[in-house]
């Protein structure tokens, strides 16, 4: 993508000098010679950086127009980079217009390399800070998602699972049969209690039911009831789940594990609403809504002759799937956060909780937690403390210290992107650590 400059100057060879300078690095060049036409430049096109004289009218050099330029730059576009060239008399104005917001100042004569250091570091900030703008704003309309809505307890931070909740509340305000899938300890159960809590039959029973559970001889009579005789050691009528959950909502867990036998007669109640008690003949309807979860592969189930295809097509409506929790690491710290709050983790500590793969996901994590509450209640905690089921990867990058990132600043002359591309870091991730250490950039 090329960058597009705008250079603001009344005199044409430092226009020339400066646009030959930059488009042979292969920026695009806006020019204007007036502080009107520069204006005009910045409301109609897409400027990222603008490159400013302090002076317009011969024989000024108080440096009161390119002040005023300034500041009416600032209107428009609060967050444009602004680059300053100034005579060493308009010094203490330039400074000045540097403290108000302006990213940068030159002396005249300007110094090429510099100059060209200073665009590509201030076009890598506005880039990051169009990407805070961007995630900051979603950041509100997450929050206002999720302001009104019940979340069931559920820790998130990720994008992965912001888009899972955000279809979950969308699923809720209908009365469409839903399948989750996802592995064992990645919070099915929990997205099954968001679209019932948000769901228009909240106030109406929920029921769960564990289908892999179900010896298979009493899987009808746990579903749909018994009358008293109806099998050896029932003395009284039985009322099933279905018929426990009418007018509200049936969870199906592990529905995968259900016996072929059991899935005929799911089958049947889903399609028609119809079933009759163990040990009688009269009919019963209900009006049931069917979530349903599974860590299964439905589809190789029906392959294998394990699954019945209708029945997988009446349950899966609209499917949800819970990523592992190895694949939205954003939301470990978050969870840990929660699990062990205000306990201090040192930063490999954190890179390498969120690298390890969680076989047992957010279960595995919470059991560790407790562990970890338990056997070190006081302390900064490492990895070591956690008590993983298998190793970390030992080839985890260590954390660069000050001087090695003072080093490649120094050899990749300031550029920002080049340095986070040695260290494997985001810009922000870099940004975040020149602050902390108190690095000039």
């Amino acid at each position: 993508m090329t960058h597009k400059i705008l250079i603001v100057d009344d005199n044409q060879a430092v226009l020339d000098a400066l646009s030959l300078l930059l488009e042979i690095h292969d920026f695009s060049v806006v020019t204007a010679t007036n502080p009107f036409d520069a204006l005009q430049i910045v409301r109609y096109q897409r400027i990222e950086l603008v490159i400013q004289d302090m002076n317009f009218t011969s024989d000024t050099t108080s440096g009161e127009e390119g002040k005023a330029l300034f500041y009416e730059l600032r209107e428009i576009n609060p967050h444009l980079p602004i680059i300053l060239i100034t005579a060493w008399t308009e010094l203490a104005t330039a400074i000045e217009l540097v403290k108000a917001g302006a990213a940068d100042y030159l002396p005249k004569p300007w110094d090429d390399a510099k100059l060209l250091v200073c665009i590509a570091n201030l076009i890598e900030l506005g880039s990051a800070k169009k990407i805070v703008a961007t995630h900051n704003r979603h950041q509100q309309e997450r929050e206002g998602t999720f302001k009104s809505a019940d979340l069931a307890g559920l820790i998130f931070k990720s994008p992965a699972m912001e888009r899972l909740v955000t279809m979950a509340l969308q699923v809720a305000k209908s009365d469409i049969s839903a399948l989750i899938t996802g592995p064992n300890g990645s919070g099915k159960e929990c997205i099954a209690h968001i679209i019932q809590k948000n769901s228009p039959l909240v106030s109406q029973p929920f029921i769960k039911v564990n289908a892999g559970a179900l010896p298979q001889e009493l899987i009808e009579a746990e579903l749909f009831g018994a009358e008293a005789g109806a099998y050896t050691g029932i003395t009284k009528q039985r009322i099933g789940r279905f018929e426990a959950a009418d007018g509200g909502t049936l969870f199906l867990d592990e529905i995968g594990n259900l016996p072929l036998s059991g899935q005929i007669k799911l089958l049947r109640v889903l399609q028609t609403g119809e079933f009759e008690r163990l040990g009688s003949t009269q009919t019963r309807k209900v009006n049931v809504r069917v979530i349903s979860a599974t860590n299964e592969n439905l589809l190789q189930a029906i392959q294998q002759g394990r699954f019945r295809e209708d029945l997988y097509y009446r349950l899966n409506v609209i499917e949800l799937n819970v990523p592992a929790l190895s694949e939205r690491q954003d939301d470990v710290l978050a969870l840990i956060s929660h699990f062990l709050p205000h306990r201090e983790l040192t930063i490999n500590t954190e890179q390498a909780l969120q690298q390890y793969k969680w076989p047992g996901n957010v279960r595995e994590l919470e059991n560790a937690c407790k562990r970890v509450a338990v056997l070190k209640p006081t302390g900064a905690l490492t990895v070591d403390d956690f008590v993983l089921s298998s190793p970390v990867s030992s080839q985890q990058k260590a954390e660069p210290t000050k001087q090695e990132i003072e080093h490649a600043m120094r050899a990749h002359q300031g550029v920002i992107a080049k340095v986070a591309r040695e260290f494997g870091l985001s810009r922000q991730a870099l940004y975040r650590r020149l602050q902390k250490m108190g690095i000039d950039y």
